[in-house]
């Protein structure tokens, strides 16, 4: 039977407080126990004059954030908008009924007054990280690495084309330092440092709207100016560290700096788990040399069909040369400053060959084959990846560092940005990680009290 309400109770007197409006499991109560945001203090305390008006208390100013962050609300201006009347939210800024809620634009006055160029936002990340640390929450015996884009706020149509220098890398000096002992052993002259020095340009899409982001190009249908996320996790699904770069850096680029970042601010892992795009010479080289495992997937060969693939081509570490299906000798010739050692085969001998249309296609028929001076690193991940350890750990790929992505992106806001330049950005990205972190410490810790 239908009924209707008959009593309208809009007006009706209570005496209560903000507390009894917030249920016993919120998350706002979660957030409250799990850490003291009183930490925040020390760390802007420099940032803020001795003297002029009372601030806005920077642990309010804060926690605003974090309920932006936290709760995934699009902006400030809508955040303001539910503290306003939200109770809960009230209640974790410690407001009470007719307390005056700050104007939207107050983070942003203090950004651009105080928090701009500052470290602020790194240090509450890692403070965070340190609690998750302290309550024994972590476990970074093995470490997820991957990156996300995030949209810009620019128009795709509004750009500039600019050439540019190319961006050097991290393992550029290594790299030349042993290229040119290789070319020594093999009695050939080092290359000269002004060979290295030559500046390299590109031409590339720079946006008028947001000139510190990069086009990217996934697909047809996916061409837009971005920023990438490169991030690291833990086998739990907690960040220990991220860096935003523009959406045109390459993923590859960033692997050093991040695991950089988890030796200084965590602890040294024991495996480094990322998908293929991380699966170079370059790496390989930094994660062994550094006892680090690295995990990599398969990767298809790039060999056309139809024709011999590397793999069967034999090399002989011993004598230094690679053997083709047919027994002939491919000798070294040199190596380029890129680090690829070339071998060579016989081109007379090539010529009589009954395999050469499976081979290679060169006019000259010598058959060209280029080995990295870090390819045995290459091998050896290889090697690991029929590990059944070692497969365990990649399928984990999709519980942690995928998983977070997608969280962040449908329930924090980070699937695209009203901010413009790499500093806000990195700020986003620290504001959002720290906030999941906190989201799942705080849930963590409850279930256990």
């Amino acid at each position: 039977m239908m009924t209707r309400n008959q009593s309208n109770d809009r007006a009706q007197l209570e005496i209560l407080t903000i507390d009894q409006l917030v249920p016993d499991d919120h998350l706002v109560r979660k957030l409250e126990v799990a850490i003291d945001f009183s930490f925040i203090y020390p760390l802007v305390e420099n940032l803020y004059s001795g003297v002029g008006r009372p601030s806005i208390d920077p642990v309010v100013l804060f926690k605003m954030i974090f309920i932006q962050y936290i709760f995934g609300i699009r902006s400030m201006r809508q955040t303001i908008k539910e503290i306003e009347t939200n109770m809960a939210y009230r209640w974790f800024l410690g407001f009470g009924f007719y307390t005056e809620v700050p104007h939207f634009s107050t983070f942003g006055k203090n950004y651009e007054r105080r928090f701009h160029d500052t470290d602020v936002f790194e240090n509450i990340f890692y403070h965070i990280l340190k609690e998750i640390m302290d309550k024994g929450l972590l476990s970074a015996d093995h470490i997820f690495l991957d990156s996300t884009h995030v949209k810009a706020s620019a128009n795709k149509r509004k750009f500039d084309k600019k050439v540019v220098r190319k961006e050097t890398r991290a393992y550029e000096e290594k790299l030349q330092l042993e290229l040119n002992l290789d070319r020594e052993e093999h009695g050939k002259k080092p290359f000269p440092p002004e060979k290295f020095e030559k500046e390299e340009w590109k031409e590339i899409k720079e946006s008028t709207t947001d000139p510190e982001s990069g086009y990217y190009v996934k697909d047809e249908r996916t061409k837009q100016f971005a920023y990438s996320f490169h991030t690291t996790t833990d086998e739990k699904g907690f960040v220990l560290g991220t860096i935003v770069t523009p959406g045109n850096v390459h993923d590859s680029h960033m692997l050093q700096p991040l695991v950089e970042k988890v030796l200084e601010k965590v602890k040294k892992p024991l495996a480094v788990a990322a998908d293929a795009a991380y699966k170079t010479p370059a790496i390989t080289n930094f994660l062994l040399e550094n006892q680090m495992l690295p995990v990599l997937p398969y990767t298809r060969p790039k060999t056309k069909d139809g024709f011999f693939r590397k793999h069967d081509y034999v090399y002989d570490e011993y004598y230094d040369c690679y053997l083709c299906p047919q027994g002939q000798v491919l000798k070294y010739t040199t190596t380029t400053k890129e680090g690829y050692k070339q071998y060579k085969s016989n081109p007379s001998i090539c010529a009589e060959c009954p395999f050469l249309s499976k081979c290679t296609e060169s006019k000259n028929h010598q058959k060209l084959i280029q080995r990295h001076i870090w390819e045995a690193y290459i091998e050896e991940a290889e090697h690991l990846r029929h590990n059944e350890e070692i497969k365990q750990i990649y399928a984990k790929r999709k519980e942690t560092i995928e998983r977070v992505f997608a969280d962040a992106k449908e329930k924090h806001g980070m699937r695209w940005t009203t901010l413009r330049g790499l500093k806000k950005l990195s700020m986003q990205a620290m504001l959002t990680f720290a906030a999941m972190n906190l989201k799942k410490m705080a849930t963590w810790t409850w279930l256990t009290t």
